[in-house]
């Protein structure tokens, strides 16, 4: 659609105006520091680092009513740099002018509504969000697109001759790194993964190798990578992309304003249930609707719901007992959920403290749940990882335990792609699982191909099919 076609009264606002004056803010401290940087932690304290807009209130001129409607708009427009997460610049990431927004197609990724025979056994209806259906199949785009679109910008403002970003990952991370850093100069751009090694599938590992991205493996689990890249990061002159960037947090909130969006901004009553991983996505989803609410454009915050495997569930263990203590990891299907010290827990402590205290809600799910979970949800017509089995399995507990109430309008994270982690189906469907797993493949949804003869009565026979009637 032509902007010429787009009712006078919301012209002004569809083409993004403000004028914002970001920084960087420490959740500890509360000291600014310069937004045009490369930083993750407060030189002063150590603190983990928010993005904040001092302008933020201009945006509050504007009604959320309007909000919406210039929300709405947006979406018809033929401009490359509002169609993906950007749709929210003012929300996203103010400062980059839209020529420097890279967008490979990310966002805005289908609400679909669970079949009638799927929410019965769960106990409720609910929608599952595809976030596996972005470039790279999975929702780490969403910060990807934030984050290389920041590098765009600094390179060019800049004039930065040579930069290397580095991430640690459990696959999916590695994935969207590598893709978006490779759409960037060659000669000016490089790209570093460091992954636990045999602790990632092989359809994730082809993922950052196919971009071109030098992969390391390193022995242990996630947060022995995630601790090296930290180092490098504090000491050596590299671009950190992991969710303890803030940069990448506030891409990832676009999650939210989709959420609220497709569900015609209405949010009284609603539960999202996130698997909370390294806890950067569910920080960004509450800051997301945070920013919804002080706007007027949702009248109401949303309930939380995240979920962790048993085998690493250090978030869970804090609301119990309100003490938090990192835990040592076990194996898991969910491999993004192999994290025993979620490198953004702090942020998730002052949100829930501070805003989301009786909205925030968290359980730990079986990896026998989590399998059946993402197993019975593709029976039933869905596209869902094992992420997304985690969060089905969770609403599907917490109904059970009274947790949460049935009748919330709940919309579930699928984080991946369901191809990323088809061998773990397969370990499932032959009985395939080392002792340490803890699964045990229910018979019933068990499934493998037929070896059969080349003829069509034997498959008729096999199939119980009746001859038509001859006429």
């Amino acid at each position: 659609m032509n902007i010429d076609d787009i009712p006078v009264e919301f012209k002004n606002g569809l083409i993004p105006s403000h004028k914002p004056k970001m920084v960087y803010e420490c959740i500890e401290c509360e000291n600014i520091y310069d937004i045009e940087q490369f930083l993750y932690t407060c030189p002063k304290c150590g603190g983990l680092l928010r993005l904040k807009d001092l302008n933020f209130d201009d945006l509050k001129r504007i009604p959320g009513k309007v909000w919406q409607k210039i929300f709405g708009f947006r979406r018809c427009l033929s401009i490359d740099a509002l169609k993906g997460i950007f749709l929210y610049h003012e929300l996203i990431l103010p400062i980059i002018p839209l020529e420097d927004v890279i967008y490979l197609g990310e966002g805005y990724t289908p609400i679909v509504k669970a079949n009638l025979e799927l929410s019965s056994w769960v106990g409720t209806e609910f929608f599952i969000k595809y976030d596996g259906l972005n470039p790279s199949a999975s929702f780490k785009d969403r910060g990807m697109a934030s984050a290389i679109s920041f590098i765009n910008y600094m390179i060019k403002k800049k004039d930065i001759k040579e930069l290397l970003g580095i991430c640690a990952s459990t696959g999916d991370t590695s994935a969207a790194a590598a893709i978006y850093l490779s759409y960037l100069p060659k000669d000016r751009v490089k790209s570093v993964v460091l992954l636990p090694e045999g602790k990632v599938t092989p359809a994730q590992l082809s993922q950052p190798l196919g971009a071109g991205a030098k992969v390391i493996e390193i022995p242990g689990v996630f947060d022995d990578c995630m601790k090296i890249v930290e180092e490098l990061a504090e000491n050596y002159d590299v671009c950190l992309l992991n969710s303890k960037n803030p940069i990448r947090i506030n891409g990832q909130r676009s999650y939210s304003y989709e959420i609220a969006q497709q569900m015609d901004f209405d949010t009284k009553n609603l539960l999202v249930v996130v698997p909370i991983g390294n806890a950067g996505n569910i920080t960004a989803i509450m800051e997301g609707f945070l920013n919804l609410y002080w706007l007027d454009i949702i009248e109401e915050l949303p309930f939380i719901l995240g979920v962790q495997s048993e085998h690493a569930d250090p978030v869970v263990k804090w609301r119990e007992d309100d003490r938090y203590q990192p835990v040592k990891v076990k194996p898991s299907v969910a491999q993004a959920a192999m994290i025993g010290n979620p490198v953004s827990f702090p942020k998730v402590y002052h949100l829930v403290k501070e805003h989301f205290e009786d909205h925030f809600f968290a359980i730990r799910v079986t990896e026998q749940e989590i399998m059946d979970g993402m197993i019975t949800a593709n029976r039933h017509g869905h596209v869902v990882c094992t992420q997304g089995g985690e969060s089905i399995a969770g609403l599907k507990k917490a109904i059970e335990k009274k947790i949460i109430k049935d009748d919330m309008k709940a919309v579930v994270d699928s984080t991946s792609h369901q191809l990323k982690f088809s061998g773990f189906q397969q370990l499932y469907f032959e009985n395939g699982f080392s002792k340490e797993y803890e699964i045990s493949p229910k018979e019933e949804l068990i499934n493998k191909p037929e070896k059969m003869p080349a003829n069509a009565k034997s498959i008729a026979d096999y199939l119980g099919l009746k001859k038509k009637a001859k006429s």
